[in-house]
Parts: C-alpha cells; structure tokens; sequence
C-alpha cells in the first residue's frame, strides 16, 4: 500500500461520505494541484454513488480548465448547500478556502493535504507532509483502496502532481511519486497533453508581465535572497491575469547562488501578497511566512499582509536575513 497509515481514517471518510452530499473544497487562487485534487475526489466520490461536486472561491485557472471536463465544478455564488459536508483539499489552513466558503461551511468534515504547516483543523485529517502533492495523497489512496479511476481522473492527479512537483524537479519527487504517475499513465493519464495545456499555451501579455517581474529582480542578503516585485501597475499596463503569474517566483529561486526567492505582489484591495521558494528543504520558509499568518511547504510557502511593496520590503528582507542567520548561518 502507499498509505498504510492512512488506511483506517480514509476508511472512515468513505463510510461518513455514502449517504451524504459532499462538496469538495479547494483553496483561493487554485493551482493545479488544488483542481487536480478537487477533480480527482469529486468523480471517485461520483463513480461509487456520492453525490458530490468541486466548490471554490475562484474560477479554475486556464491552462489548467482542461482536466474539469465534465466534473461538476462550481463557484462558491453558484453553489447551494443542500445539507452538504465540506472535505478541503490542499488547503494548509482553513482561512484558505475564502471567508465566504467558510460562512457556508463553519466547520469542514475533513481536511486532505500535504502542507507541513497544516495543524489538523477539521473532524477526519489525513496530512502527508513528505508527499510531493494533495493529489499524490489522493491517488495513493484510491490504488490502495481499489477505486475506480477513469481517463480524466488519472489526467487530474497527474497535473497536480507535475505542477506541484515543479515538473518532477523539487526535492519532494521521490520513488513513490514516479510510481504513482506510472501507475495513472496506465489509467490513461497523458504527460504530453498535460505538458501541452500547461507549458506550451501562453498569452502574449504572461510574457509582457513575465518582462516587469524580471527586471524588478534584485539580489539581497549578499546574493542568498533574490525579490522580484508585482506592483499592481503591472497587471494594469499589460493586461495579464493574476493566475498568470504562477510560478514566476522560481525564476528568483533559480539564480546562482540564491537560497531563497521571493515574489512580492500587489492586490486591488490592499493586499500584498509573498510568495516564498527555497532550493532546500533546510531553509523552511514556512516558517518566514507563519511570521506573517501564513505557511505551506519547507521549500514553498506564503503569505498576505496589508501593506504595499514600498512600505513592506524592508521588513522581510530584515526577516529573512534573521531566518538565515537561524537556519543557515554563513560559516566563517
């Protein structure tokens, strides 16, 4: 089995969920691995008779609308809770899925994630903080118990697992994972189509708002940290979408000699928004951001504050160059 350990309390969510409507929640600004897992428990809880559907506060980002295809999926002003019980997905914290998801669901049943920040929020828990993805999670469950995993299925968790994985690049692709993917390939999942969806379909504005975001790169901290800025001009100016800008934190990580990169980036209402990568799993950046009521992955974590570029860039530069000096100090 892949989940041994998981075996009693996943057993248990599949006996609470048979007679009941479930929705299945995922968190704001959804990545593949959020649909991926929403798409993927929705059709299994679907195939066994639960009459389930995906529930999230923003719409389904486009590279990744693909591998919806006829899941019932909805946005939270759409939804009407029909005595449904609420199962979050991918979500570390649940302030996640939206405040306005939360006014609906107070209290969620069960909580399936992967975050190591994750601190058990909901009735049933099954957190795998050494799994590379939610949707790794999910397919090791439904090998081991037997589920029906059709075509779009397998593509999902596929997707999740590749985006979360950084293309099989990060430190979490273990044994396991290759597994799994072999194991949905066999189901029918296609790792060229997913490539084609994701990585070969880009608006030309992406690219123009990719431009800003890298000339705003600056390296602090003596090399080892490496800011990129989003004002909230830039999206204006070029017209590109704010899911668009989805991985763009790695192009700051990847430099030479960089530990850790940062996007910070600025939202309509007031918002600022950081976006935490590290190429080790030492440097525990979830940390940096639970200093600011966030958290996520040792390798990859956010935040939000209230706050502008201008007035915050200081203080994390400051913060970071404590964390380092704490996890990382520079040998003499």
């Amino acid at each position: 089995m892949y989940y041994p350990e998981q075996k009693e309390a996943f057993a248990e969510l599949l006996a609470t969920v048979k007679d009941r409507r479930v929705a299945v929640l995922g968190h704001m600004r959804p990545d593949g691995d959020c649909i991926g897992s929403q798409v993927a428990l929705t059709r299994v809880l679907c195939a066994i008779g639960v009459d389930a559907v995906s529930v999230n506060r923003h719409s389904v980002p486009r590279d990744i609308q693909p591998i919806v295809q006829d899941t019932p999926f909805q946005l939270w002003d759409e939804f009407t809770n029909n005595d449904h019980i609420a199962i979050n997905v991918d979500c570390a914290d649940p302030i996640r899925v939206s405040q306005k998801l939360i006014d609906i669901f107070p209290q969620s049943y069960a909580n399936i994630d992967h975050h190591i920040s994750n601190p058990a929020y909901a009735q049933l828990n099954i957190i795998e903080p050494q799994s590379a993805a939610t949707a790794e999670v999910l397919a090791g469950l439904f090998f081991d118990f037997d589920l029906p995993v059709d075509v779009v299925t397998a593509q999902a968790l596929y997707v999740g697992i590749a985006t979360d994985t950084g293309q099989f690049r990060f430190p979490s692709t273990t044994e396991k994972v290759f597994k799994i993917c072999s194991q949905l390939m066999d189901c029918g999942a296609s790792p060229n189509e997913a490539a084609r969806h994701l990585f070969e379909n880009e608006r030309f504005n992406k690219l123009a708002l990719l431009q800003r975001f890298l000339a705003s790169l600056r390296l602090e901290i003596g090399g080892r940290i490496c800011i990129g800025r989003l004002p909230l001009k830039a999206y204006q100016d070029t017209g590109a979408w704010r899911e668009e800008a989805e991985g763009f934190v790695d192009y700051a990580r990847d430099i030479a000699g960089v530990e850790i990169g940062l996007l910070l980036e600025e939202y309509e209402d007031g918002m600022l928004k950081g976006s935490l990568r590290a190429k080790d799993a030492n440097y525990r950046v979830d940390q940096v951001a639970k200093c600011f009521g966030g958290g996520g992955h040792a390798t990859a974590a956010g935040f939000n504050v209230d706050s502008t570029i201008e007035k915050f860039y200081l203080e994390i530069v400051a913060k970071l160059e404590e964390h380092l000096a704490e996890v990382a100090p520079v040998k003499a």
